[in-house]
Order: structure tokens, then C-alpha cells, then sequence
């Protein structure tokens, strides 16, 4: 009854005027991002995050969010139409969305993605509400030890599991914490690494490192490499509707899929690719013929499509559970909670709880949008494709800059942004994944917080951390990740 009685709640706050028109605008804009190549939604809020600070938490929340799972319905746009994937989850969505378009059934391709979202999508909602609030309640017994171990075993997993070498991830993670530190000690009052610039003391701006590092970097990166197409696709209701043997073949295929994507998505750091993947290669397994994988088979868009919005959705369960983001993007809504005054963890039901449930109940509703925008909008999407994008670039780029010097009224902020910009662009070349770099800014000063209040506790004794049972379950786990990532190495170099 107390899950009915919060949902009651929640479609109170997310039925409201203004919570709607802003989940609207959020889906609608995702889309977009999502159908555009070489943008993305990491970089796409981190473009419009300068907007949300305008608007009450509640509302900036609900409209990140629905750029976000918004974005992984339009993201397998591109992919199916041009071979080009507007997000890292829609990479999959190539291998036989693609040929379905080249045989004729590009928009069946698409109609059915769209199902295998809303499916996907809606179960990860579900999940969210019964399964959030329990994680929440459990961690409520967490102290400073038990959440620094729980933040320190979280960059490890996110760093050591996560896409690319695990060096370059820790690396990563060390620059990151690294940039968190700048600013004014908690404890003292005094400026750190700072260098004179009286604009740094509060920190590093969230929003100048976002725009610039994903922003700016993804725009310098894909100028000149993005063709266009999308002309030839008969878009027509009669072309675009499947038949009963689509609607039987993509049924089982989209339950397991988005199990799949459920499960992936909670861990915290695995991401919406992984997912797909995953969801792939379990179609291709048990398919009774494999060799129709890559030539158009309709399971090897739905499947990885239901994990790939499943797994968007089950990301916030570790991120409004216990504070510790889901993947990169959900990084970046966290950083946002914290910037309107809200720590996301296990108080933040009990003392937000219009905000979880409302945030939660958004999730459907804007699912449910979701599918009156996509279908009948496909012939849109398609034509969207066609705008060149010598005009698109450079109001991006206008538009960044206008909204990180609106924040505070400060040309440094904007030089920021073009300095982490130039840095995306050499970690890009270099092959370092920028996502972990964000994961620790955002941990890091709550990681620093609670290593230092747990020692002033202990008056300098390090055994707190293992006194607990719980800390010393999570530093146990993260002995045991460093142990087998480095003897998974060890294997691979020798044999």
C-alpha cells in the first residue's frame, strides 16, 4: 500500500502543469540529440545543463532525465538509416538495422525499436520504484567509513570494468579527483591548487568541464565526418507497420533483453552498452539460426533496443539509492542534484520524496510521449537528417557559450569550457575514456568528505574502516576487483 500511496504521489508532481511541459520538452529535445550523429547525450546535457538551473530541482531533473532516456529512443535512428549510431547504445542497432533499411524495411526497423523502448523503458520504471526505496532504506544505516568504502569501490568497478584499459581508467579517475579537490578545504577554509584565480575557490565549474570535455570535443571530432542520407526511405503508414511473424519474432527476444538491460544498468558504471551487447549475443545464441544475424534479422534491433532503455532507467536505482552514478550520464544529473542543494542517497526519499517519486513517475509518463512522438514523427526524425551540419555546429557552440557565461556572468567559465574542449580533443586522440574523469570529479569531494570525517572520528585510527562490517565487505570487494583485474592481465600478456 505504501508503494500505491508514493506512486499516488508521484503522478500528483509529475502531472502537474509544469512538470509535464518540462518532461515533454526534455523527451522531445532527446530525441533530437539522439537522431543527430556525433552529438550524443552526455554531451547533449552537458550542452543544456546552464537551462536547469533556472528551474526548480523537481522540474530540471524530469527534463535531464528525459533528454536522457529520450536520447536512446532517437539514437538508433541514425543507426539504422545512415550505419552511423547517434549514442554508444545504438551502436548494435546497426548490425541489422541497417540491412533491414537496405532491404526495404528501414521503417519497420524503426517502429519496432520504438516498441522495444517503451517495453524496455517501462519495466526499468517499475523497477526503479520497488527496488530504489529498499536499497535506500538498507544504506540508511551507512556511516563516513561505510560510504567511503561503498564511493571507493564504486570508481574502481566504474574505472576496472568500463570500456579500455584499465590504466588509462584509473588515470583517468586520478585526474578526476584531482580536479574535484580544487578550490576551498571543507576543514579549513583555505584555497587549494587555486593559483591566484579568485574564480576557482568554489571549485571547478561541473558545467565547464561537461560542456567542454564531452561538448566542445564531440563537435571538433565529428566536424567533416558526418554525411548525410535518409532521402530514400518510403515512410508511409503501410511500409512502417510489421507483420504478425515481427510481432512473434521480437516478443521473447524483447522480455530477455530487457531483463538484461535491467540487471546491467543497476551496477554501477556498466552503462547502456554493455547492455546491448550482451543482449546481442544472447539473440544470436539461442537463435535457431545465427547466420541471420547482420543480415536483417528483426531480434538484433528489438532485443538490444529493450536492454539499452532498460538499463537507461535501472541506472538511477545506485544513483538515488546510495549516491553513486549508474553510468556517465547519470553522473552529470547527480552533479545537477547537488547544484540545486539536493545530495542524492538514501535521505533523499525520505526528505525529496515529491522529487524520487515524481522523477520516477516521469519515467512513464514520458515513455508514453515518447511513443506518440516517434511514430508518427519517423518521417520528421528522417528528414532532420538532411540539415547540414556547417549550420548545426556553430550554434552548438553559440549556444554553450551563452549559457555557461549566463550562469555566473563570467568570461572564465566560457574559457574553461574551450580549455577542457582542447583536452577532450587530446584525450580523444590519446584513447582515453573521458567518463571515468567525471565520475571521480563528482565522487571525489564526497569521497574526500567522508575519509576525513571518518578519521577525525576515529582520531586518526585507520581501523575504522574495517570495524564496520559493512565498510569492510565493500574494501573487501575492491581488494578482490584489483586482484582479478590484474591477474586477468597477467593472463592475457603470457597466455
Amino acid at each position: 500500500m505504501d508503494l500505491f500511496s508514493n506512486l499516488a504521489l508521484g503522478f500528483a508532481v509529475a502531472l502537474s502543469a509544469s512538470a509535464l511541459w518540462w518532461c515533454a520538452v526534455g523527451v522531445t529535445l532527446g530525441t533530437l540529440i539522439g537522431v543527430l550523429p556525433g552529438i550524443g547525450p552526455l554531451a547533449s546535457i552537458g550542452i543544456l545543463l546552464p537551462l536547469t538551473f533556472h528551474l526548480p530541482p523537481t522540474e530540471a531533473i524530469i527534463m535531464l532525465a528525459g533528454i536522457y532516456y529520450g536520447s536512446m529512443y532517437g539514437g538508433s535512428t541514425a543507426a539504422i538509416l545512415l550505419n552511423l549510431p547517434g549514442t554508444a547504445g545504438a551502436v548494435v542497432a546497426c548490425f541489422d538495422g541497417y540491412p533491414m533499411a537496405r532491404n526495404g524495411r528501414g521503417g519497420v526497423a524503426l517502429f519496432m525499436t520504438t516498441v522495444a523502448s517503451f517495453v524496455g523503458s517501462v519495466v526499468g520504471a517499475f523497477l526503479l520504484a520497488a527496488f530504489t526505496p529498499l536499497i535506500a532504506a538498507a544504506a540508511l544505516n551507512f556511516g563516513s567509513p561505510e560510504y567511503f568504502a561503498l564511493m571507493l569501490f564504486g570508481l574502481l568497478a566504474a574505472s576496472m570494468v568500463g570500456e579500455g584499459s584499465v590504466l588509462r581508467s584509473l588515470a583517468m579517475v586520478a585526474l578526476g579527483l584531482l580536479l574535484g579537490i580544487v578550490g576551498t578545504d571543507i576543514n579549513t577554509g583555505m584555497y587549494r591548487f587555486t593559483f591566484g584565480f579568485q574564480e576557482l575557490s568554489s571549485g571547478i565549474s561541473l558545467v565547464a568541464i561537461t560542456t567542454g570535455i564531452f561538448g566542445v570535443s564531440e563537435i571538433i571530432m565529428n566536424v567533416g565526418q558526418i554525411r548525410r542520407g535518409g532521402n530514400d526511405i518510403d515512410i508511409s503508414w503501410r511500409a512502417i507497420l510489421p507483420t504478425r511473424a515481427d510481432w512473434r519474432n521480437s516478443f521473447m527476444p524483447m522480455v530477455r533483453g530487457t531483463g538484461i538491460g535491467a540487471l546491467i544498468g543497476a551496477l554501477p558504471g556498466s552503462g547502456s552498452a554493455l547492455a546491448t551487447f550482451i543482449a546481442y549475443g544472447t539473440e544470436k545464441r539461442v537463435a535457431r539460426d545465427p547466420s541471420r544475424f547482420g543480415q536483417g534479422a528483426i531480434e538484433g534491433v528489438t532485443a538490444p533496443e529493450a536492454a539499452n532503455n532498460a538499463a537507461a532507467q535501472t541506472a538511477f536505482v545506485p544513483t538515488l539509492s546510495l549516491g553513486i552514478p549508474g553510468d556517465a550520464v547519470v553522473a552529470v544529473m547527480l552533479g545537477a542534484l547537488i547544484l540545486h542543494g539536493i545530495t542524492p542517497g538514501p535521505n533523499l526519499i525520505a526528505e525529496n520524496a515529491s522529487l524520487f517519486w515524481g522523477l520516477t513517475v516521469s519515467f512513464l509518463v514520458g515513455n508514453v510521449l515518447l511513443v506518440i512522438l516517434n511514430i508518427p514523427l519517423i518521417g520528421v526524425w528522417v528528414r532532420i537528417l538532411q540539415i547540414p551540419y556547417r549550420y548545426l555546429y556553430p550554434a552548438i557552440i553559440i549556444f554553450i557559450s551563452v549559457g555557461v557565461y549566463s550562469l555566473q556572468n563570467s568570461v572564465f567559465d566560457v574559457l574553461l569550457v574551450a580549455i577542457f574542449g582542447l583536452l577532450g580533443v587530446a584525450l580523444r586522440l590519446l584513447r582515453f575514456h573521458a567518463a571515468p574523469l567525471l565520475l571521480g570529479m563528482v565522487l571525489g569531494p564526497l569521497l574526500e568528505e567522508n575519509l576525513r570525517r571518518s578519521m577525525v572520528l576515529s582520531r586518526g585510527d585507520p581501523t575504522i574502516f574495517v570495524q564496520s562490517p559493512i565498510s569492510a565487505v565493500f574494501l573487501g570487494l575492491s581488494a578482490l576487483l584489483i586482484v582479478w583485474v590484474a591477474v586477468s592481465a597477467l593472463r592475457r600478456r603470457f597466455g
